[in-house]
């Protein structure tokens, strides 16, 4: 799960702070389910595998 959210992340070429801005998440959150220490929810699951690679150009 954690590595999930970040390998999306690095594949949208995303910082930390711009998917969470992305989410309406704070930076910390992301930081947190990429560490491990809590998960996202199956809101913000759908959200994530929703956002285009081509989101940032």
């Amino acid at each position: 799960m954690s590595t999930d959210v970040k390998k999306k992340r690095e594949q949208l070429h995303l910082t930390q702070q711009e998917l969470a801005d992305i989410l309406y998440v704070t930076r910390q959150s992301i930081s947190n389910w990429e560490n491990g220490k809590s998960h996202p929810n199956s809101d913000i699951l759908k959200q994530l595998n929703n956002i285009q690679v081509s989101h940032k150009e």
